[in-house]
């Protein structure tokens, strides 16, 4: 009896440790982690990501500087202005990275600008 009472314990413990996004603190690695993340949902088909751009008919190559904040949020998406995508799917991709959420925290109240080309 006192194992299952200890078991319902800490089975929420477990559950909500399980639930945290990874941590980094360190700039080249949060940088380094999302753009292997932005590599990895703009390639691998059925990802959410990707589907959306299917749905948008984007085609062609993108640059944009992309500023991450706490909690995996996107703070800032600026088009690098390249000349050659129209601005109406710039546009289209920039309000799909807006809404997008990266798989990790970084420090509170800190943000990191990076550079990153898609390609589709």
């Amino acid at each position: 009896m006192n194992k299952l009472i200890v078991m319902c314990l800490l089975l929420p413990a477990i559950y909500a440790s399980g639930q945290k996004k990874p941590f980094y603190q360190m700039k080249n690695e949060i940088i380094e982690k999302a753009i292997a993340e932005l590599d990895s949902v703009s390639s691998v088909p059925g990802s959410a990501f990707l589907k959306e751009i299917n749905e948008s008919k984007l085609s062609g190559t993108y640059v944009f500087d992309i500023t991450l904040r706490e909690k995996g949020e996107v703070a800032t998406v600026f088009v690098v202005n390249d000349g050659e995508s129209p601005i109406a799917m710039q546009n289209r991709l920039k309000d799909i990275v807006k809404r997008y959420r990266f798989g990790f925290r970084v420090p509170k109240g800190k943000s990191y600008k990076f550079q990153y080309t898609f390609k589709f």
